[in-house]
């Protein structure tokens, strides 16, 4: 489950993009809810069983491992009316290629083409099936298709990727821009003007679970990918949807350091970071002092030893901006964020 973002609730980028990624981090959460950057520092308490380590400024940001899996998986997915497809055997296997052929490296080059580089999603996308072999499809298919996309970057560079393929397979397939998952789900749901969705296993499930079950339904999804899968096709079945399969890309709640940091300190990992280093300066929305994945998880899960808290954004241009004039330790990202330098 994610902080407040959009995709389910939290500041992502600017602008729509932003009210977009808050969402998802609610929903991850168990909730929707906002995050907005304050700014000011509040003490964390914070030990001193290692040593402490100073921010290192510098621009190039990396995400460490979450290796003891505190966060949920938020895997993209093909979310898919089902009776649109009732009778079809090729629409699904097409989407399930896309989502072998990312990663979230991938994702994370997606991205920054469209939000760094300026390029738009349709060239990006086009770009990405011809070099990942998905042009020239061994299926082939039949009919409208129209795919709908979150207001966010990232959503309707996934969306255009999807129907570009189901193009070059025969369908007829648009994409369609509608709003949050508020707006676009219940679409989905009744099939009418929208069929096909590129989703996030985890967000995704605990929307489904508390429309489903209620608001204080039991959470469904975790950081195993398979058994949120599974719960997600059960409550799947409940509303008329179906999935492919989940990708290995994913967009979750991450946490960066400069690359000058983990050089410096040899670390890739939380748990790394955890013995490398005390006396760690976190930065993040507010809620991360109170959030399980957050600031009290990475202490409980890792052991890790915060002097303070600094409150900014979710994923932000704050927060970002924070790590990279070394004003921050550890910042709260999203792991498929173009800014992000992928992983070696």
């Amino acid at each position: 489950m994610k902080l407040p973002r959009t995709h389910v609730s939290l500041p992502r980028a600017l602008g729509a993009a932003a009210a977009v990624a808050s969402l998802a981090f609610l929903t991850a959460c168990g909730e929707p809810g906002s995050a907005g950057g304050g700014g000011g520092s509040t003490d964390a308490g914070g030990g001193g069983s290692v040593a402490a380590c100073e921010a290192v400024p510098g621009d190039e940001l990396v995400v460490l491992d979450d290796d003891q899996q505190l966060q949920t998986v938020d895997n993209i997915i093909p979310a898919v009316n089902a009776a649109a497809v009732e009778g079809d055997d090729t629409l699904i296997p097409l989407l399930d290629s896309v989502s072998a052929a990312l990663d979230t490296d991938t994702l994370i080059g997606l991205n920054k083409a469209v939000d760094v580089d300026r390029r738009t999603s349709q060239d990006v996308a086009e770009e990405f099936v011809a070099d990942a072999g998905l042009d020239d499809p061994e299926q082939s298919g039949s009919g409208s298709v129209v795919v709908g996309a979150a207001d966010f970057a990232e959503s309707a560079t996934l969306g255009t990727i999807y129907a570009t393929v189901l193009n070059a397979a025969g369908y007829d397939a648009e994409v369609t821009t509608i709003g949050n998952r508020e707006a676009y789900l219940p679409a989905l749901e009744d099939g009418k003007q929208v069929q096909v969705i590129p989703e996030y296993v985890g967000t995704l499930t605990e929307f489904i679970n508390k429309n489903v079950n209620g608001a204080d339904a039991e959470p469904v999804a975790s950081s195993d990918l398979d058994a949120t899968v599974e719960g997600l096709t059960g409550l799947g079945e409940e509303v008329g949807l179906v999935f492919g399969e989940p990708s290995p890309a994913q967009d979750q709640n991450a946490f960066a350091v400069t690359k000058a940091f983990a050089d410096e300190h040899g670390v890739t990992t939380l748990s790394e970071l955890a013995e490398a280093c005390g006396g760690l300066v976190l930065g993040g929305p507010p809620e991360c002092t109170e959030r399980p994945f957050c600031q009290p998880g990475l202490e409980e899960t890792y052991g890790l030893e915060f002097a303070e808290f600094t409150s900014l954004d979710a994923g932000g241009p704050l927060t970002k901006s924070a790590l990279q004039q070394g004003e921050i330790t550890l910042g709260l990202v999203f792991s498929s964020d173009g800014s992000l330098t992928p992983n070696e």
